[in-house]
Protein backbone atom coordinates (compact mmCIF):
# COMPACT_ATOMS: atom_id res chain seq x y z
CA UNK A 1 0.00 0.00 0.00
CA UNK A 2 1.18 3.47 -0.86
CA UNK A 3 2.37 5.56 2.08
CA UNK A 4 2.02 9.63 2.14
CA UNK A 5 3.29 11.84 3.97
CA UNK A 6 0.75 14.16 6.26
CA UNK A 7 -1.35 15.31 3.26
CA UNK A 8 -2.26 18.99 2.98
CA UNK A 9 -5.73 17.88 2.78
CA UNK A 10 -5.31 17.12 6.34
CA UNK A 11 -3.88 19.97 7.44
CA UNK A 12 -6.33 22.33 5.82
CA UNK A 13 -9.06 19.73 7.07
CA UNK A 14 -7.58 20.39 10.61
CA UNK A 15 -7.62 24.61 9.99
CA UNK A 16 -10.89 24.87 9.96
CA UNK A 17 -11.99 25.85 13.45
CA UNK A 18 -9.21 28.57 12.93
CA UNK A 19 -10.74 29.44 9.43
CA UNK A 20 -14.28 29.31 10.90
CA UNK A 21 -13.70 31.67 13.71
CA UNK A 22 -11.92 34.61 11.55
CA UNK A 23 -14.77 34.30 9.06
CA UNK A 24 -17.55 34.65 11.92
CA UNK A 25 -15.12 38.05 13.20
CA UNK A 26 -14.86 38.93 9.62
CA UNK A 27 -18.49 38.86 8.56
CA UNK A 28 -19.85 42.57 10.03
CA UNK A 29 -17.46 44.46 7.63
CA UNK A 30 -18.83 42.75 4.81
CA UNK A 31 -22.12 43.82 5.13
CA UNK A 32 -22.50 46.49 2.37
CA UNK A 33 -21.53 43.35 -0.17
CA UNK A 34 -23.81 40.36 1.53
CA UNK A 35 -27.83 40.01 1.03
CA UNK A 36 -30.19 42.70 2.79
CA UNK A 37 -33.33 41.07 4.54
CA UNK A 38 -35.71 40.91 1.92
CA UNK A 39 -33.81 40.77 -1.17
CA UNK A 40 -34.36 38.19 -3.80
CA UNK A 41 -31.25 36.35 -3.83
CA UNK A 42 -30.04 33.91 -6.53
CA UNK A 43 -26.40 31.88 -5.50
CA UNK A 44 -24.60 29.90 -7.34
CA UNK A 45 -21.15 28.38 -8.09
CA UNK A 46 -19.80 24.97 -9.52
CA UNK A 47 -19.54 21.37 -7.41
CA UNK A 48 -18.56 21.94 -3.99
CA UNK A 49 -19.39 25.58 -4.09
CA UNK A 50 -23.45 24.68 -5.75
CA UNK A 51 -23.41 22.86 -2.72
CA UNK A 52 -22.50 25.37 -0.25
CA UNK A 53 -25.04 27.77 -1.84
CA UNK A 54 -27.48 25.27 -2.03
CA UNK A 55 -27.01 24.90 1.71
CA UNK A 56 -27.18 28.89 2.43
CA UNK A 57 -30.14 29.31 0.07
CA UNK A 58 -31.90 27.19 2.55
CA UNK A 59 -30.72 28.74 5.92
CA UNK A 60 -31.16 31.94 4.41
CA UNK A 61 -34.73 31.05 2.99
CA UNK A 62 -36.49 29.27 6.33
CA UNK A 63 -34.95 32.06 8.25
CA UNK A 64 -37.27 34.30 7.15
CA UNK A 65 -34.44 36.73 5.49
CA UNK A 66 -36.56 36.59 2.12
CA UNK A 67 -36.31 34.39 -0.96
CA UNK A 68 -33.24 32.41 -2.18
CA UNK A 69 -32.42 30.19 -5.23
CA UNK A 70 -29.36 28.36 -5.33
CA UNK A 71 -28.02 27.05 -8.75
CA UNK A 72 -24.84 25.65 -10.45
CA UNK A 73 -23.70 28.62 -12.21
CA UNK A 74 -24.24 27.21 -15.82
CA UNK A 75 -27.89 26.93 -15.04
CA UNK A 76 -28.43 30.10 -13.62
CA UNK A 77 -32.06 30.91 -15.37
CA UNK A 78 -32.37 33.90 -17.66
CA UNK A 79 -34.17 36.40 -17.37
CA UNK A 80 -35.55 35.44 -14.07
CA UNK A 81 -35.35 38.71 -11.64
CA UNK A 82 -33.21 38.69 -8.75
CA UNK A 83 -32.44 41.67 -6.27
CA UNK A 84 -28.62 40.30 -5.58
CA UNK A 85 -26.84 37.50 -7.09
CA UNK A 86 -24.00 36.14 -5.07
CA UNK A 87 -21.62 33.76 -6.30
CA UNK A 88 -18.84 31.19 -4.58
CA UNK A 89 -15.46 30.22 -6.24
CA UNK A 90 -12.22 29.37 -4.58
CA UNK A 91 -10.41 30.56 -7.52
CA UNK A 92 -12.41 33.03 -8.93
CA UNK A 93 -11.47 31.71 -12.38
CA UNK A 94 -14.33 29.36 -13.24
CA UNK A 95 -15.69 29.93 -16.36
CA UNK A 96 -19.16 29.20 -15.83
CA UNK A 97 -19.23 31.60 -12.62
CA UNK A 98 -17.23 34.48 -14.46
CA UNK A 99 -18.91 34.25 -17.77
CA UNK A 100 -22.46 34.56 -15.51
CA UNK A 101 -21.21 37.39 -13.29
CA UNK A 102 -19.84 39.71 -17.12
CA UNK A 103 -23.30 38.41 -18.58
CA UNK A 104 -24.83 40.23 -15.18
CA UNK A 105 -23.44 43.29 -15.06
CA UNK A 106 -25.00 46.49 -15.03
CA UNK A 107 -28.78 44.59 -14.51
CA UNK A 108 -28.22 43.11 -10.98
CA UNK A 109 -25.68 43.71 -8.12
CA UNK A 110 -23.64 41.11 -7.64
CA UNK A 111 -20.90 39.73 -4.97
CA UNK A 112 -18.44 37.29 -5.16
CA UNK A 113 -16.94 35.31 -2.37
CA UNK A 114 -13.44 34.07 -3.25
CA UNK A 115 -10.14 33.12 -2.03
CA UNK A 116 -7.74 34.92 -4.26
CA UNK A 117 -8.16 38.64 -4.43
CA UNK A 118 -6.48 38.82 -8.13
CA UNK A 119 -8.65 37.10 -10.52
CA UNK A 120 -10.82 37.75 -13.20
CA UNK A 121 -13.78 37.41 -10.66
CA UNK A 122 -12.93 40.34 -8.78
CA UNK A 123 -13.05 42.86 -11.93
CA UNK A 124 -16.58 41.53 -13.17
CA UNK A 125 -18.57 41.30 -9.75
CA UNK A 126 -19.87 44.35 -8.35
CA UNK A 127 -18.44 43.62 -4.54
CA UNK A 128 -16.02 40.97 -3.71
CA UNK A 129 -15.09 39.26 -0.18
CA UNK A 130 -12.21 37.98 -0.26
CA UNK A 131 -11.49 35.05 2.25
CA UNK A 132 -7.36 34.87 1.42
CA UNK A 133 -6.81 33.04 4.68
CA UNK A 134 -9.03 30.14 3.63
CA UNK A 135 -7.22 29.68 0.81
CA UNK A 136 -6.02 25.58 0.05
CA UNK A 137 -3.45 24.35 -2.15
CA UNK A 138 -5.16 21.29 -2.69
CA UNK A 139 -7.73 20.46 -5.27
CA UNK A 140 -9.88 19.26 -3.02
CA UNK A 141 -11.78 21.87 -1.75
CA UNK A 142 -12.51 21.47 2.21
CA UNK A 143 -11.90 24.84 4.06
CA UNK A 144 -12.83 27.04 1.93
CA UNK A 145 -16.08 25.95 1.18
CA UNK A 146 -16.99 25.89 4.44
CA UNK A 147 -15.79 29.00 5.44
CA UNK A 148 -17.70 30.96 3.09
CA UNK A 149 -20.92 29.27 4.66
CA UNK A 150 -19.95 29.96 7.97
CA UNK A 151 -19.11 33.72 7.22
CA UNK A 152 -22.54 33.69 5.10
CA UNK A 153 -24.51 31.99 8.45
CA UNK A 154 -22.89 34.45 10.70
CA UNK A 155 -24.44 37.60 8.51
CA UNK A 156 -27.62 35.87 8.96
CA UNK A 157 -26.82 35.46 12.47
CA UNK A 158 -25.97 38.77 13.12
CA UNK A 159 -29.29 39.94 11.49
CA UNK A 160 -30.86 37.71 14.48
CA UNK A 161 -32.85 35.02 12.72
CA UNK A 162 -31.84 31.46 11.91
CA UNK A 163 -34.10 28.63 11.71
CA UNK A 164 -35.42 26.41 14.44
CA UNK A 165 -32.99 24.01 15.35
CA UNK A 166 -29.69 25.93 14.24
CA UNK A 167 -27.13 26.18 16.90
CA UNK A 168 -24.85 29.40 17.18
CA UNK A 169 -21.86 29.40 15.06
CA UNK A 170 -19.82 29.90 18.40
CA UNK A 171 -21.02 25.86 19.60
CA UNK A 172 -20.47 24.85 15.79
CA UNK A 173 -16.77 26.40 16.12
CA UNK A 174 -16.53 24.65 19.12
CA UNK A 175 -17.90 21.28 17.44
CA UNK A 176 -16.03 21.45 14.49
CA UNK A 177 -12.50 21.12 17.32
CA UNK A 178 -13.95 17.80 18.41
CA UNK A 179 -15.05 16.66 14.66
CA UNK A 180 -11.02 16.81 14.69
CA UNK A 181 -11.18 13.67 16.86
CA UNK A 182 -13.76 12.40 16.55
CA UNK A 183 -13.61 8.15 15.54
CA UNK A 184 -13.58 6.89 12.22
CA UNK A 185 -14.27 3.24 13.03
CA UNK A 186 -14.07 0.14 11.19
CA UNK A 187 -17.73 0.38 9.91
CA UNK A 188 -17.40 3.53 8.44
CA UNK A 189 -13.40 2.12 7.44
CA UNK A 190 -14.28 -0.43 6.15
CA UNK A 191 -18.13 0.31 4.39
CA UNK A 192 -18.52 -0.40 0.74
CA UNK A 193 -20.95 2.47 -0.12
CA UNK A 194 -22.21 5.06 1.53
CA UNK A 195 -25.41 7.17 1.31
CA UNK A 196 -25.52 10.54 2.42
CA UNK A 197 -28.80 12.32 3.33
CA UNK A 198 -29.96 15.45 4.62
CA UNK A 199 -32.95 17.82 5.49
CA UNK A 200 -33.56 21.23 4.28
CA UNK A 201 -30.38 23.14 4.44
CA UNK A 202 -28.57 20.04 5.51
CA UNK A 203 -29.28 18.32 2.40
CA UNK A 204 -26.51 20.90 0.76
CA UNK A 205 -24.00 18.77 3.30
CA UNK A 206 -24.77 15.84 1.95
CA UNK A 207 -24.06 16.24 -1.56
CA UNK A 208 -20.98 17.86 -0.59
CA UNK A 209 -19.87 14.90 1.54
CA UNK A 210 -20.76 12.53 -1.10
CA UNK A 211 -18.62 14.86 -3.44
CA UNK A 212 -15.57 14.33 -1.44
CA UNK A 213 -15.59 11.32 -1.17
CA UNK A 214 -16.06 10.49 -4.85
CA UNK A 215 -13.25 13.02 -5.91
CA UNK A 216 -10.41 12.13 -3.20
CA UNK A 217 -11.35 8.49 -2.78
CA UNK A 218 -13.29 7.34 -6.06
CA UNK A 219 -15.96 6.27 -3.35
CA UNK A 220 -19.00 4.61 -3.90
CA UNK A 221 -21.54 7.10 -2.77
CA UNK A 222 -25.01 8.88 -2.88
CA UNK A 223 -26.65 11.73 -1.42
CA UNK A 224 -30.98 12.27 -1.21
CA UNK A 225 -33.33 14.13 1.16
CA UNK A 226 -33.46 11.91 3.78
CA UNK A 227 -37.89 11.86 3.25
CA UNK A 228 -37.01 10.91 -0.52
CA UNK A 229 -34.72 8.14 0.76
CA UNK A 230 -37.33 5.57 1.41
CA UNK A 231 -38.87 6.50 -1.97
CA UNK A 232 -36.46 3.90 -3.59
CA UNK A 233 -32.46 4.73 -2.58
CA UNK A 234 -33.25 2.59 0.41
CA UNK A 235 -32.85 -0.51 -1.78
CA UNK A 236 -28.90 0.37 -2.18
CA UNK A 237 -28.44 0.08 1.64
CA UNK A 238 -27.22 -3.40 3.04
CA UNK A 239 -25.02 -5.26 5.30
CA UNK A 240 -21.31 -3.28 4.82
CA UNK A 241 -22.97 -0.24 3.68
CA UNK A 242 -23.42 3.17 5.70
CA UNK A 243 -26.36 5.35 5.71
CA UNK A 244 -25.37 8.91 7.16
CA UNK A 245 -27.70 11.60 8.39
CA UNK A 246 -26.74 15.51 8.70
CA UNK A 247 -29.31 16.16 11.06
CA UNK A 248 -32.40 14.70 12.75
CA UNK A 249 -33.53 11.56 11.46
CA UNK A 250 -37.00 11.58 9.96
CA UNK A 251 -39.80 9.49 12.25
CA UNK A 252 -38.89 5.41 11.57
CA UNK A 253 -35.61 5.85 9.19
CA UNK A 254 -33.59 4.45 11.81
CA UNK A 255 -35.77 1.12 12.00
CA UNK A 256 -35.73 0.97 8.29
CA UNK A 257 -32.22 1.20 7.76
CA UNK A 258 -31.96 -1.29 10.66
CA UNK A 259 -33.85 -3.55 8.70
CA UNK A 260 -32.36 -3.53 5.76
CA UNK A 261 -29.28 -4.34 7.58
CA UNK A 262 -27.26 -1.11 6.92
CA UNK A 263 -25.68 1.12 9.79
CA UNK A 264 -26.83 4.84 10.37
CA UNK A 265 -24.66 7.16 11.25
CA UNK A 266 -26.04 9.67 13.06
CA UNK A 267 -24.13 12.44 15.70
CA UNK A 268 -25.25 15.85 14.17
CA UNK A 269 -28.65 17.42 15.10
CA UNK A 270 -29.83 19.65 17.31
CA UNK A 271 -29.72 17.27 20.23
CA UNK A 272 -27.00 17.80 23.41
CA UNK A 273 -24.07 15.86 22.87
CA UNK A 274 -24.47 16.03 18.85
CA UNK A 275 -22.38 17.96 16.60
CA UNK A 276 -23.42 20.86 14.60
CA UNK A 277 -23.64 19.51 10.97
CA UNK A 278 -21.30 21.37 9.23
CA UNK A 279 -18.81 20.01 12.01
CA UNK A 280 -19.91 16.59 11.08
CA UNK A 281 -18.93 17.33 7.40
CA UNK A 282 -15.77 17.57 8.68
CA UNK A 283 -15.69 14.23 9.45
CA UNK A 284 -16.69 12.81 6.31
CA UNK A 285 -13.87 15.28 5.27
CA UNK A 286 -11.33 12.92 7.21
CA UNK A 287 -12.64 9.39 6.55
CA UNK A 288 -12.14 11.12 2.63
CA UNK A 289 -9.02 11.44 3.20
CA UNK A 290 -8.36 8.28 5.23
CA UNK A 291 -9.89 6.33 2.22
CA UNK A 292 -8.06 7.70 -0.13
CA UNK A 293 -4.65 6.63 1.19
CA UNK A 294 -5.99 3.21 2.10
CA UNK A 295 -7.01 2.98 -1.50
CA UNK A 296 -3.26 4.08 -2.47
CA UNK A 297 -4.80 7.83 -4.04
CA UNK A 298 -3.20 11.02 -3.24
CA UNK A 299 -5.57 12.85 -1.41
CA UNK A 300 -4.26 16.17 -2.38
CA UNK A 301 -4.02 15.69 -6.27
CA UNK A 302 -7.72 13.28 -6.98
CA UNK A 303 -7.45 11.43 -10.24
CA UNK A 304 -8.99 13.48 -13.67
CA UNK A 305 -9.37 16.99 -11.41
CA UNK A 306 -7.79 20.35 -11.47
CA UNK A 307 -7.69 23.10 -8.98
CA UNK A 308 -10.17 24.99 -11.80
CA UNK A 309 -12.15 24.28 -14.08
CA UNK A 310 -11.61 26.73 -17.32
CA UNK A 311 -12.96 26.18 -20.26
CA UNK A 312 -11.44 26.98 -24.34
CA UNK A 313 -13.58 28.29 -26.70
CA UNK A 314 -16.39 26.17 -28.11
CA UNK A 315 -15.56 24.26 -30.88
CA UNK A 316 -17.93 23.31 -33.98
Amino acid sequence: MTTFETSRTSAEIASQPDTWTRAVGAAGSHTAALPRRGERVAVVGCGTSWFMAHAYAQLRESGGHGETDAFAASEFPPGRGYDRVVALTRSGTTTEVVDLLTKLRGTVPTTALTADPATPVMTVADHAVVLDFADEESVVQTRFATTALVLLRAHLEAEGTLPAGVRPLAEAVRDARSALDAPLGPELSGAEQFTFLGTGWTYGLALEAGLKMREAAGAWTEAYPAMEYRHGPISITGPGRVAWLFGPAPLGLADDIARVGGHLHQTSGSEPGSLDPLADLIVAQRLAVLLAEARGFDPDRPRNLTRSVILGPATA
